[in-house]
């Protein structure tokens, strides 16, 4: 496929963007130069690699969930709090969704 500002063009038409003379001969090139990358990249052998899912090696640790009584606060550090529950504050819960 060749990449030229006449396909550019077309490209930013589909997308709705409205690009300016100056934007023009930067996307051509942008859009080339991404080609390329994936051209080469379709060009790599890795029928005989191994898929990694992962590349830290780290493992989740679990533990079962429940009171340690020796990490509690004291009934005096509590005592300010609006809500506790078995010696830790209860706050409101803070996540969003995006």
């Amino acid at each position: 496929m060749k990449i030229n500002e006449k396909l550019v063009k077309k490209i930013a038409l589909l997308a709705r963007l409205n690009l300016s003379k100056d934007e023009e001969p930067n996307l051509t090139k942008g859009f080339f130069q991404t080609i390329q990358t994936i051209n080469g990249l379709l060009g790599i052998e890795v029928n005989n690699i191994e898929p990694i899912y992962q590349t830290t090696q780290l493992e989740n640790v679990f533990r079962e969930d429940k009171v340690e009584k020796d990490r509690t606060l004291s009934h005096e550090a509590l005592s300010q709090a609006k809500k506790t529950y078995q010696g830790y504050f209860v706050v409101d819960q803070i996540l969003e969704e995006d």
